[in-house]
């Protein structure tokens, strides 16, 4: 068979083999075509794309003037860590300690909040209410935070016009089921979006308290409130028990000097009343030495009771956390805003995007439409 009848012949079998391919099959040449079409399409179209991209820009410049800035209060402090310098100097108080019957070995175990454990308790309903409805002075008017709050935010959606009316400002287990329900609102919504609580290094002990809000006044106001609440909650909940030990020592200690103090007294009294008694007759001294036994005996429970009390208040000023404030919000606070030249990136972008879609859109119903 002659060259050129073998080329067409191969040529031919591979036609045979093209125009055999199933219709839901795409060939690579039907792509490349297909590409090369939308290519000159979105070519004679790039007029639209260009107004597209203007018009995205125009409206990302103006959406960072317009926007509405967002204030970025922030708190760092240091936790001291249970346990550190825990048992040092309090060698010499082990037996003393030991008849009290209180424990100062060291805090060798883990505080209740320590850990992550405390930034949980930052996002706690519990501490955001009680910093909600701590009454703050603002241009020289006592106002709650939680009013502060909605004064802002009475556009919200999940209100309706009765949230102006609704009163705060009394016990909270009086709440109704209405007010229950805002605040249970707000507590969600601060910590999903308003409120980050975190250690920025997971080797050391420093938290940051973030809070993000459009009112600048109520951002650092809320975060120096929140920070105090838990930091004295803790500190509360730490030493606690100690606390009341010290507590119970010392109406105990008040109780038995006033006792030891009417004693004193007496022995003074009978000793007035018989100042010179006769040797011979002893009985005129039991009264005397009744009050006198009396005074020893007050007198050495006097002295145990400060004895263990001593003990209590150093055990309770090793138990004591330190909580070192680093840093707090000052006026001005950051803020934290889309830019002009951000705006327009975006703008662009999202132009881009809108303007391919139209004409995709556009494309799609030429195609039906000559189908």
């Amino acid at each position: 068979m002659p060259v050129s009848s073998f080329r067409r012949a191969c040529i031919k079998h591979y036609m045979d083999k093209i125009d055999k391919i199933e219709p839901d099959e795409v060939s690579i040449r039907e792509l490349v075509s297909k590409s090369k079409s939308a290519a000159r399409y979105v070519k004679s179209k790039r007029l639209i794309l260009i107004w597209f991209s203007i018009a995205g820009i125009l409206l990302g410049i103006i959406y960072s003037i317009f926007e509405t800035p967002t204030y970025k209060a922030v708190s760092t402090f240091v936790l001291e860590e249970s346990g550190h310098g825990g048992s040092l100097g309090l060698g010499q108080f082990s037996s003393l300690a030991s008849l009290a019957g209180i424990d100062i070995g060291g805090g060798s175990e883990k505080g209740l909040f320590q850990g992550d454990n405390i930034l949980e308790l930052y996002k706690s309903r519990l501490m955001i209410e009680k910093t909600l409805l701590t009454p703050v002075i603002i241009n020289d008017k006592k106002q709650l935070l939680i009013e502060r709050y909605i004064e802002a935010n009475n556009h919200w959606s999940i209100w309706d016009k009765k949230i102006e009316n609704v009163n705060f400002d009394k016990n909270p287990k009086m709440f109704s089921r209405y007010q229950d329900s805002i605040i249970r609102d707000i507590v969600k919504y601060f910590n999903k979006h308003l409120l980050v609580v975190s250690k920025p290094d997971k080797k050391l002990s420093i938290i940051s308290v973030e809070i993000k809000f459009k009112d600048e006044i109520f951002a650092q106001l809320f975060n120096q409130t929140l920070v105090q609440n838990v930091n004295d909650f803790y500190i509360q909940t730490q030493t606690r028990k100690t606390s009341q030990s010290v507590q119970v020592l010392q109406r105990q200690a008040d109780s038995v000097r006033n006792i030891l103090d009417s004693s004193i007294g007496k022995v003074g009294a009978t000793n007035d009343a018989n100042p010179n008694p006769n040797p011979i007759l002893k009985s005129l001294l039991v009264p005397y030495q009744k009050k006198q036994i009396d005074v020893q005996a007050n007198s050495a429970i006097y002295s145990e009771l400060m004895k263990n009390l001593e003990i209590s208040k150093i055990s309770l000023r090793q138990e004591t956390p330190l909580i070192q404030l680093i840093d707090e919000p000052i006026l001005p606070l950051d803020v934290d805003r889309v830019g002009k030249i951000l705006g327009a990136l975006i703008g662009l972008f999202a132009g881009l995007l809108f303007g391919l879609l139209y004409l995709a859109v556009g494309r799609f119903r030429l195609f039906v439409k000559n189908s």
